[in-house]
């Protein structure tokens, strides 16, 4: 009787702890999602809230008056605001440079990432810790030198400065990430490509890129917000609308003597959508690409 009772008791004390784990773990969770969520649903809130709503005090979580005008004012141009003007530039700026960019990175990268993970050559492992070196440093080093090489180019205000100065920073990082992406897949699919007849290059583009794609998904979605979100270098370079991307035409909305927090809020949701909506068409092979690193050699 004793024995049954002290292992109902011992049952309890278990059923008890685990319960109170589950639960601090639960509120843990809970109170870092509304940590993360609270700025972005604020955002959302500040885009479609009426300015009288966003200069009452206390502030509100809903707002008593609901409009669609700044997007509409920022997307379809329903008003002749310079600023309004320039966003939607800076969109098709923003759309083009950050694909170009990912397109360039993962063209170059994937070959350079092959090399490193199959080829035994000297120095190797220092040439990537190179690649690394460049992509480490930090941006305010390298922006007068830039400055000065595209200016001697010619390319002060152009897309093109922007496209090469964003793939020398992103395609060492596609290097990494695919490197180590490759290198769990098994080299048995190499030689069995070989013996087939298969040159490297043939290899990597039959073999390696079709088992890769969830990683090159997440790496190209990876490649394309550093460039979309990018902002000292676009506003450095930038002047005009020609090449002003998202960022920079964002930042134009905080003036001298006031400012639009309305409009600043709707620009920053609109340049968060494509990013979104990106993410959520591919996130099949983002999440496989995540979780997994192909066949294990």
């Amino acid at each position: 009787m004793t024995t049954t009772s002290q292992t109902a008791s011992g049952r309890h004390r278990l059923f008890r702890r685990g319960f109170l784990s589950s639960t601090l773990l639960y509120a843990g969770m809970l109170l870092a999602i509304i940590v993360v969520m609270a700025p972005f649903v604020w955002l959302l809130i500040s885009s479609v809230a009426a300015p009288v709503d966003l200069l009452r005090r206390p502030l509100a979580w809903i707002p008593q008056h609901i409009s669609l005008d700044r997007f509409a004012e920022l997307t379809f141009g329903s008003s002749p605001d310079a600023n309004a003007e320039g966003f939607r530039a800076a969109l098709i700026n923003s759309s083009v440079i950050a694909s170009a960019v990912t397109i360039v990175s993962l063209v170059v990268g994937m070959p350079a990432a092959y090399a490193f993970a199959r080829l035994r050559f000297p120095g190797r492992g220092w040439l990537i810790l190179a690649f690394m070196a460049t992509y480490m440093l930090p941006p305010i080093a390298l922006i007068l030198p830039l400055y000065q090489i595209m200016a001697f180019l010619n390319l002060r205000d152009t897309q093109l400065a922007l496209i090469i100065i964003y793939a020398s920073f992103v395609t060492p990082f596609v290097i990494w990430i695919m490197r180590g992406y490759i290198a769990t897949i098994s080299s048995d699919f190499d030689d069995a490509a070989r013996v087939d007849g298969c040159s490297r290059l043939g290899v990597l583009w039959r073999v390696i890129v079709p088992i890769s794609l969830p990683g090159i998904f997440s790496t190209a979605l990876l490649a394309f917000l550093m460039a979309w979100d990018e902002f000292l270098y676009a506003l450095i370079m930038t002047q005009t609308t020609a090449s002003k991307t998202l960022p920079v035409a964002i930042n134009d909305f905080i003036g001298r003597h006031g400012l639009d927090f309305g409009l600043l809020a709707t620009g920053g949701v609109i340049a968060a959508l494509p990013p979104v909506v990106i993410a959520f068409v591919f996130q099949r092979y983002i999440v496989a690409g995540l979780a997994s690193g192909g066949v294990k050699g």
